[in-house]
């Protein structure tokens, strides 16, 4: 038998089983020890009496450290006086497996000390023996597991798209360059051209998890150098608003999983509820929102093609109050915001793009993607880039390729508004910036 999980010590009361955990908490009273042992699902009470027969166990407890690690014999109770979860662990054997240093370099409860963010951050693996911390990452798993679901379940198929590329991805700014064999070559910003070059192999729906670099020496609480993209492709649409459909049913996936599986975890540490959908997400065209947000909030943003942070905030917040939704699509963006390859309405002379928004930030950009050959070329030259990096780019589309669309979505920024935390930083197991490449 495996190691029996904290979480399920019910289903053993009565049984002589054995134990192993961190030392969470140590109480060495005058007649009785006490000591608290946690796993990553919950925590249990050990009670051993001082007496001549427990000798043995009440010296190892006597020198015992917090954090340390222990293998406990014995059997487990029901005993309805005991405030951590009405029961206790009675040893007959103890067994220190590791021994923590008596000073930790953090105080892991200490989490609300924003001056001490590096230090955490340089103590990670200290920092993540939180349980709060350790269901973000509970909520992680699901999240990407209730995705990968609803794509299989229609019709996608999941690839791996290179990380080391000959030509930068997209626009080739903030992209990381490095040796190869004396060449230089480009780490990947996005998986984007090769989730077209799927299309064009006729894969119809493709979706891809993976790492994604951006060499941007941003230290705002939003942006990271190395982070997880979750992305998707779809062919034969008709419309943006395909895709947005596509992602509106995942997302609603997504939340219900969460809710199903982690609600009563989630509302017992942040005391309340993970929310499901309640409505359909908001669609609102660009221009529109920019009128929303000065006419509600008489706050005028300083991008013109664009929104800025605040206004994502604010547009965020007139979707919960006007619209009860915690979610809303901000459409049509002007081609001056937008990569070359995002189609152009003929009529509008506006992309067929869309951010979605989730909490007042941005989680998610997709679009239409121009499929035709010629009007690519056009656009990329509208944007004053050159045609001959892009070759094996444009090869892609020489040969037939599927109207179609797709997005890429920020893992971690969901993640970020999902546990209501300040920065990416708190969400991401080990966070890279301009200033951290360890541990």
């Amino acid at each position: 038998m495996g190691k029996i999980l904290f979480k399920d010590l019910e289903k053993y009361f009565g049984k002589e089983i054995e134990v192993q955990g961190f030392v969470d908490k140590i109480r060495d009273l005058q007649y009785v020890q006490f000591v608290v042992l946690r796993d990553s699902t919950a925590k249990v009470q050990i009670t051993i009496e001082k007496n001549e027969e427990n000798k043995e166990i009440n010296d190892l407890v006597s020198s015992l450290t917090k954090e340390s690690t222990v293998l406990a014999k014995g059997t487990i109770f029901q005993q309805d006086k005991v405030k951590l979860r009405g029961m206790e662990f009675i040893p007959n054997a103890l067994e220190i497996t590791s021994k923590s240093e008596e000073e930790l370099p953090i105080d892991i409860l200490d989490y609300n000390n924003k001056s001490k963010q590096d230090l955490r951050l340089d103590n990670r693996f200290l920092d993540l023996r939180l349980d709060k911390n350790y269901l973000i990452f509970k909520a992680q798993t699901l999240a990407e597991m209730a995705m990968r679901e609803y794509w299989i379940k229609n019709n996608f198929i999941e690839i791996h798209s290179p990380k080391i590329l000959g030509t930068a991805s997209e626009s080739g700014a903030e992209v990381f360059s490095m040796d190869y064999f004396g060449r230089k070559v480009f780490l990947a910003q996005s998986p984007q051209f090769y989730k077209q070059m799927a299309m064009a192999a006729g894969f119809n729906n493709v979706f891809e998890i993976g790492p994604v670099f951006r060499a941007e020496n941003s230290h705002t609480a939003y942006h990271a150098t190395e982070f997880t993209s979750v992305d998707i492709e779809m062919s034969w649409i008709k419309s943006h608003h395909e895709v947005m459909d596509a992602e509106e049913a995942k997302m609603k996936e997504v939340m219900k999983r969460l809710h199903e599986d982690l609600n009563s975890e989630y509302k017992e540490i942040f005391k309340k509820d993970i929310e499901i959908p309640a409505v359909d997400f908001p669609r609102i065209p660009f221009y529109e929102a920019k009128k929303i947000i000065q006419e509600n909030y008489k706050y005028k943003g300083e991008k013109e093609h664009d929104f800025d942070r605040k206004e994502e905030e604010l547009i965020g917040l007139y979707a919960k109050k006007k619209l009860n939704s915690d979610f809303v699509f901000i459409i049509d963006y002007p081609f001056e915001a937008r990569p070359f390859y995002h189609m152009l309405d003929q009529d509008t002379k506006l992309t067929k793009s869309f951010d979605l928004l989730y909490k007042g930030i941005e989680i998610t950009t997709g679009a239409q993607r121009e499929h035709r050959v010629d009007v690519l070329k056009s656009q990329a030259l509208q944007k004053d880039m050159s045609l001959e990096p892009l070759d094996f780019y444009i090869n892609f589309f020489r040969y037939g390729m599927p109207p179609h669309g797709g997005y890429g979505f920020g893992l971690t920024r969901f993640l970020m508004r999902l546990f209501d935390v300040e920065s990416i930083r708190d969400v991401t197991f080990l966070y890279r910036g301009p200033n951290r490449v360890n541990p």
